[in-house]
């Protein structure tokens, strides 16, 4: 597990980069477009791509880190064997539609791929390249989804870790 933990951390630090990358490029076309007249191909394209990437491989990071949205007024005020079962009931739900996604987006991107899909701008990307993103990231989820319900299980509260970085250990 200490391997996930540091491949999620480092995925989570890819994804902000590409986040990071995607607001570059936007500026530069909005620059382009409105002060030098000469609009891009490629800049609202690839920063799609990075927004996709990014958003999909920092979600297990995000859930190992306990920094996802979490609307706790009512487990809050159970005892603490009342907040461990709702917190393996949600990530028994989180693991259950990861694994959908995962397999359906994985179908999806499979096809695209042998059927050579473009999205058809005019930079004319293949489209598997952001379809991979889903199952990608959902199989990571997945598998974060499973450590958290194992560590509900042992009674550890989501976010500790052990580690200053907030990944699952």
């Amino acid at each position: 597990m200490k391997a996930l933990s540091h491949l999620l951390l480092a995925l989570a630090w890819i994804a902000a980069l590409l986040f990071f990358l995607a607001g570059g490029m936007l500026s530069y076309e909005v620059a382009a477009r409105y002060l030098f007249v000469a609009p891009t191909i490629w800049a609202a394209e690839l920063s799609q791509l990075c927004l996709i990437w990014g958003t999909l491989i920092a979600m297990p990071w995000l859930l190992s880190a306990n920094r996802h949205i979490a609307v706790d007024v009512l487990t809050e005020r159970l005892n603490r064997t009342g907040r461990r079962l709702c917190q393996a009931l949600a990530m028994t739900a989180i693991a259950a539609f990861s694994a959908v996604v995962a397999w359906k987006g994985g179908g999806i991107f499979y096809e695209s791929f042998e059927r050579g899909r473009t999205t058809g701008s005019m930079l004319d990307l293949p489209i598997w390249i952001s379809e991979l993103a889903v199952p990608v990231g959902f199989t990571l989820l997945f598998l974060q989804a499973l450590i958290e319900i194992g560590k509900a299980m042992r009674g550890i509260e989501p976010g500790d870790a052990g580690s200053h970085d907030g990944a699952a250990t």
